[in-house]
């Protein structure tokens, strides 16, 4: 991390520091749909609407789960730095798109634990290979499922004899979801090469193709419907290539319920990250309306299923996906 952390620095330059680590935090499409605002003894995280996906996220719900990851991974940083950040979610009753206010509190000694949570915050990955491996042992899941309930979510492993169901519904969602213009065109305009620059979006080789191929790749997401191919490669993945399926669910679903899941989410994946292991998303049946309160019911819910991962140890290693400079997201 940059010395503007340094004791002595000025708010500001502190500030600025972990914002810069803080936005390595997973978003939808890497959209980084965030903005921050710098005050004189706290930092707002925002929602970027403008970063919006109104065909697959027509609610905002993923935008604002993603927001959440990344206050999550701004509080894992300042605590990394001796800081006891205090949050305070929805802070002005007449602007929600101030969705989180985090002051720093007082600085200290980092606890080693806290350190090494921002280790795995540079390392962790979002990794679309197939997973091999065991799936956690009982005592990490126990540490994974307190991490979620500290944020009030739940994080709820699915059995065994409910995983051809679950793929069956992905594979439903990746067709419905293909079939549709609308969709692919949206998708195709979050593939970006960062060979030539790009700071946001998904590379080609997130579907198979060269980076400096991302033109190529956007205009094949445009034109075909691969939807039968890509649901035949999840279901392949999730029957093989997972060894454990397990969703963040809530008992609410609004948007204190996607915040709250977005903060869980951070701290789940990086204590698979500690552990060596890793995490791909499968949103496809909560993101089709009709296939939620499904997923749901394959799952044992009683709340509702806000992501869907799989887990497991990679076969692949998997490249950082790029951010955007601090300069970019100041408010």
């Amino acid at each position: 991390m940059s010395d503007d952390t340094r004791p002595g620095a000025g708010f500001h330059d502190v500030a600025r520091a972990l914002i810069a680590e803080a936005t390595k935090a997973p978003s939808s499409h890497n959209s980084q749909p965030w903005r921050f605002r710098i005050h004189d003894h706290h930092i707002d995280v925002l929602a970027d609407w403008q970063r919006s996906l109104p065909v697959v996220d027509p609610e905002g719900r993923e935008l604002i789960i993603s927001c959440g990851a990344v206050t999550g991974a701004l509080e894992v940083t300042a605590r990394a730095r001796g800081f006891t950040p205090e949050t305070e979610v929805f802070p002005l009753p007449h602007d929600f798109d101030v969705l989180a206010r985090v002051r720093l509190g007082t600085r200290g000694k980092a606890a080693p634990d806290d350190a090494a949570c921002a280790d795995a915050l540079a390392t962790r990955r979002t990794n679309r290979a197939a997973f091999a491996g065991d799936p956690p042992d009982d005592a990490l899941w126990d540490d994974l499922a307190a991490a979620a309930a500290a944020h009030d979510v739940m994080l709820v492993a699915a059995r065994e004899d409910t995983r051809e169901t679950i793929a069956d519904l992905v594979a439903e969602g990746d067709k419905e979801q293909l079939a549709d213009a609308a969709f692919r065109a949206e998708l195709a305009c979050w593939v970006h090469s960062t060979t030539l620059g790009s700071h946001d979006g998904m590379s080609a080789a997130a579907f198979g193709m060269p980076d400096i191929l991302a033109p190529a790749a956007r205009l094949a997401i445009r034109t075909f419907d691969m939807g039968d191919g890509i649901a035949a490669d999840d279901a392949r993945k999730i029957m093989q290539g997972s060894p454990l399926l397990a969703a963040l669910a809530t008992q609410g679903d609004g948007k204190p319920a996607w915040l709250a899941t977005g903060r869980a989410l951070m701290d789940v994946l990086l204590r698979l990250e500690r552990a060596g292991l890793a995490a791909a998303y499968l949103n496809q049946p909560i993101e089709v309306a009709s296939l939620r309160p499904k997923l749901g019911a394959a799952l044992g819910l009683s709340g509702s299923p806000q992501l869907l991962l799989r887990i497991g140890q990679p076969s692949l290693p998997a490249p950082a996906s790029v951010r955007r400079p601090v300069e970019d997201v100041l408010a």
